[in-house]
């Protein structure tokens, strides 16, 4: 252990590349999806869009200065290149993938799940319409719907019930009388 820096920047390094390996394959996984779409749309870009931008010019520049200036070796610059992959390239490419509805199944903020794999669904209309859906691995997904494509998601779902794509599990009390596209 003569270099504890470079050691947990070697970690670090372990970690966005694992981080790098995972935003890809959802990249091209979408990347797959996109011609399957039945409604998406891309999300309007954060307050801190600019951020990851600043990060990797930063990575960049230490980049430069560890390479030119101190000599450093190539391979002793992993950690700070899968930051810079991540920062300069990945991440700004994860957030331009386009939320929605797809024939498989649903975009959501964060995450994909297949419509045999939704096991309820609300929406929250403090702000923007949010529709939000239970998984079956007992996670919630969370899809900000614009407010011109509001109807057109209300349709989709009401279709996908209708097709017996969607099935929600019934309450306790449920005496066989509920609709479920009543719910969308």
């Amino acid at each position: 252990m003569a270099d504890p820096l470079g050691t947990l920047l070697s970690l670090f390094g372990v970690g966005f590349l694992a981080a790098n390996l995972v935003t890809a394959f959802v990249c091209l996984q979408d990347w797959r999806r996109r011609n399957h779409a039945l409604l998406a749309w891309r999300m309007p870009p954060t307050r801190f869009a600019a951020l990851p931008v600043l990060i990797s010019a930063g990575l960049g520049l230490l980049i430069v200065y560890k390479l030119f200036v101190l000599e450093w070796p190539v391979w002793r610059l992993f950690g700070e290149a899968m930051m810079l992959a991540y920062y300069g390239y990945l991440y700004p490419l994860s957030l331009r993938l386009k939320r929605g509805f797809f024939e498989q199944g649903v975009r959501f903020n964060r995450g994909f799940a297949r419509w045999e794999d939704i096991t309820g669904l609300t929406w929250h209309h403090e702000g923007p319409p949010v529709l939000v859906a239970a998984h079956r691995r007992q996670q919630a997904g969370r899809l900000t719907v614009p407010l011109e494509h509001l109807g057109a998601a209300r349709r989709v779902l009401r279709d996908r019930i209708a097709a017996h794509q969607l099935h929600f599990t019934p309450g306790p009390l449920d005496l066989g009388g509920h609709d479920g596209r009543e719910d969308v």
